[in-house]
């Protein structure tokens, strides 16, 4: 069995003029980030591998998840085929990961997250929100042939605001 934890970047700010890889964090995205991980820890297995887009605002999310969820930031593997928006992008970039590693961890972007979450799970959503966390499972053990995965769980930031009111 394989098990994908798609993540899609918190919030990021659009306070300044810059180029798209560069912009940080909003401290709404930065709040969310830690609220969704704080959650998220008890859902991983022992063994896992961890990629991140190298766009600044994915990378900052992936630190604060791994500071909150005890993994070790030297494990973040920046993978520059993983700053994309498109499905097809994505999809080929996770069958590239070693069969030797059940779990992934992906920090990205959408719109490509959302598609692929609407491809290979079994719900349907219009838009993974920012700080969203989709896990999929997938009955193979080869990442090359994942299809018709199973939805795990999701956790949003909206959710977990929603029930604390």
């Amino acid at each position: 069995m394989k098990k994908l934890v798609l993540i899609r970047h918190a919030k990021s700010s659009w306070d300044t003029i810059m180029i798209d890889k560069d912009r940080p964090l909003s401290n709404r995205g930065i709040k969310d980030a830690h609220l969704v991980s704080s959650l998220l820890n008890e859902q991983l297995p022992d063994k896992y591998i961890i990629w991140s887009s190298i766009a600044k605002r994915s990378k900052e999310t992936a630190i604060i998840f791994g500071q909150n969820m005890d993994l070790n930031l030297d494990c973040i593997i920046l993978k520059p085929e993983i700053y994309t928006f498109e499905l097809k992008n994505l999809e080929k970039a996770i069958k590239t990961c070693s069969n030797t590693y059940d779990t992934l961890i992906l920090f990205g972007h959408n719109n490509a997250i959302t598609k692929f979450v609407n491809k290979f799970g079994n719900i349907f959503y219009n838009n993974i929100p920012t700080s969203g966390v989709v896990i999929i499972n997938f009955d193979t053990d080869d990442w090359q042939s994942i299809k018709n995965g199973a939805i795990e769980l999701t956790i949003f930031p909206r959710d977990i605001k929603n029930n604390e009111q």
